[in-house]
């Protein structure tokens, strides 16, 4: 991916933190996940008092996108930090995100953790979940 990409997909990472509910944690985090036709849907944190029902950013982005019949995509960029707070870490896919990701983008998939637009890691989905189960496994 060039930095030009790579950015603009950080920036919508960031708008979608903007609509994180975190109100318990206050950890706020935006996902921007883009399609292999180019669309990009954004997704946010979604905290309940009930932890369970809890969903983050990236498969709140992955499952909009899927609502709406796409199933293919090529890089998500995910940002995080507590509220009001710039965030001195990277923030990752936790575990559940990275196989449900696996499910549509495989394990080269585009993962880019950032801090800022200038500031961040990419990787591939494959080095986050190495013998990643998905499709394949089932048929």
């Amino acid at each position: 991916m060039e930095k030009a990409e790579i950015r603009t997909l950080i920036r919508a990472a960031f708008e979608g933190q903007g609509f994180a509910y975190a109100p318990y944690s206050r950890f706020h985090v935006g996902a921007a996940l883009r399609a292999k036709d180019g669309r990009v849907f954004k997704g946010c944190n979604i905290e309940n008092a009930g932890y369970t029902a809890t969903n983050c950013a990236e498969r709140t982005a992955l499952f909009k996108a899927v609502s709406e019949g796409v199933r293919e995509f090529d890089a998500i960029a995910i940002v995080g930090s507590k509220a009001g707070e710039k965030n001195t870490l990277v923030t990752g896919p936790c575990g559940v995100c990275r196989q449900a990701l696996y499910e549509f983008g495989g394990p080269g998939l585009t993962v880019i953790m950032a801090k800022s637009e200038e500031d961040y890691i990419v990787t591939t989905l494959g080095k986050l979940l190495p013998y990643g189960f998905g499709p394949a496994n089932l048929e």
